[in-house]
């Protein structure tokens, strides 16, 4: 009376397996693909949050001193020079020097410093090349951002 059961396999197919394993391929790819974007995007926006405080410090020194613009020809986080004044008035976490220029400056930006170019802005990759501004501005902040390749951009203006 007793009937006997067949015995049934109990566990995953290899093809079974091979499939979960090819979905968890494909989201770690993804994952890996997008964090590098996800990580320039954020330094990118930390540095045009920087720049746009940096600004802000600087219409706070002309405030402060009768309309008058930076001195140029410093470049220095201490000190009690124009650079250093416009500097202390932001909070910086990546920027850690400020250089105020002239028109006719050439210095470009780099990853952890800034360039305050009175009366005249940035027309080439390094820097090298000004034009004068407008009667609209009479300073242009240069900084650096990353491309879609990870690569530095140089000058991006504020």
């Amino acid at each position: 009376m007793f009937v006997k059961k067949s015995a049934k396999n109990q566990g995953f197919t290899i093809i079974e397996v091979l499939i979960v394993l090819a979905i968890a391929g494909l989201i770690m790819l993804i994952v890996f693909l997008a964090v590098p974007a996800l990580q320039r995007n954020s330094r990118n926006t930390q540095a045009k949050n920087e720049a746009a405080s940096m600004l802000g410090a600087l219409n706070e020194f002309m405030n402060n001193n009768n309309g008058k613009l930076p001195a140029v020809g410093v470049s220095t986080t201490g000190g009690t020079n124009d650079a250093s004044k416009v500097f202390a008035s932001a909070k910086f976490t990546n920027v850690t020097a400020l250089t105020i220029e002239a028109q006719a400056g050439t210095t470009a930006p780099t990853s952890t410093t800034d360039v305050l170019r009175l009366g005249a802005k940035c027309t080439s990759a390094t820097g090298s090349t000004v034009t004068p501004l407008g009667a609209a501005r009479q300073v242009a902040l240069l900084y650096m951002i990353e491309d879609s390749a990870g690569t530095l951009v140089a000058c991006q203006e504020s």
